[in-house]
């Protein structure tokens, strides 16, 4: 993938971390998704789309909600793993390869839509006018993103530099809790029903951390398999020095639900 407005245009390739998405990146705390499951009106046979859907993280962790979840993403990698996961489980989730843009299902086949840590990468006008056909009159689209926070956090500020080492291109760095926006386009067809941002503290493992930033587009979808390897023995180094074995770090959440006129 490459796209104009991240990491200066450079290319980054989701399809390199599903390794490490599938170990790492299960982190969401209960909070944020009492928050979502709420916002999105995600309950007992309702049918919701998971955008950017990953290794299924969100269907997977809200399965036990009872909803009936589909998921959806660019990456053939990231679907495999999700179906992997979710098998393991013994979850029935529907995961199909496929841009979010160009997604084909019947119309107001789902009554809720949610995109989390993926909003910033779609074409917002071909999105909304996909939403507008598969979500119900009433439906939701639900956006949401959690983040690090490196000006309040030492470990996440001390990671963040040393992938700003390795990737200068990598914009991802130095978060501040805020709102997402929404582009204009949106207002066509939807009206903001809910927006919140607030904080959490997220745990980990020195070895999780460790992953959660290997996992990173700016680091294991963008470096070469010689610098990853090396930016992953000074990332350990580094926690070794710095960090306990069991730590929290610092972050914020924003959830933005947007209901169909």
């Amino acid at each position: 993938m490459q796209l104009p407005h991240i990491d200066n245009g450079k290319k980054f390739d989701w399809d390199k971390t599903s390794r490490l998405y599938a170990k790492y990146r299960d982190i969401y705390p209960s909070v944020f998704l009492n928050r979502l499951s709420a916002a999105a009106g995600i309950a007992r046979g309702v049918n919701v789309l998971d955008l950017g859907t990953g290794t299924g993280v969100i269907p997977r962790l809200l399965y036990g909600t009872g909803a009936n979840f589909t998921g959806i993403d660019i990456s053939e990698n990231q679907i495999a793993e999700a179906r992997r996961l979710a098998e393991e489980d013994s979850m029935h989730i529907n995961f199909l390869c496929s841009p979010a843009e160009e997604c084909i299902f019947p119309a107001a086949a789902f009554d809720s839509v949610t995109a989390c840590q993926c909003f910033t990468y779609f074409n917002h006008q071909k999105l909304a006018d996909k939403l507008c056909t598969v979500l119900k009159d009433g439906g939701i689209f639900c956006a949401a993103y959690m983040g690090w926070l490196p000006y309040e956090d030492d470990i996440a500020a001390r990671s963040e530099q040393l992938i700003l080492k390795f990737n200068p291109s990598w914009n991802g760095c130095g978060d501040t809790p805020k709102p997402l926006a929404i582009p204009d386009c949106y207002f066509k067809y939807f009206e903001i029903e809910q927006r919140e941002v607030f904080r959490l503290t997220v745990p980990f493992s020195r070895e999780g951390w460790h992953g959660r930033i290997l996992s990173c587009r700016g680091v294991s979808a963008a470096l070469s398999e010689d610098r990853l390897e090396d930016f992953s023995r000074e990332h350990a180094k580094m926690l070794h020095k710095i960090a306990p074995e069991q730590f929290s770090v610092k972050h914020y959440a924003a959830i933005t639900t947007l209901k169909k006129l």
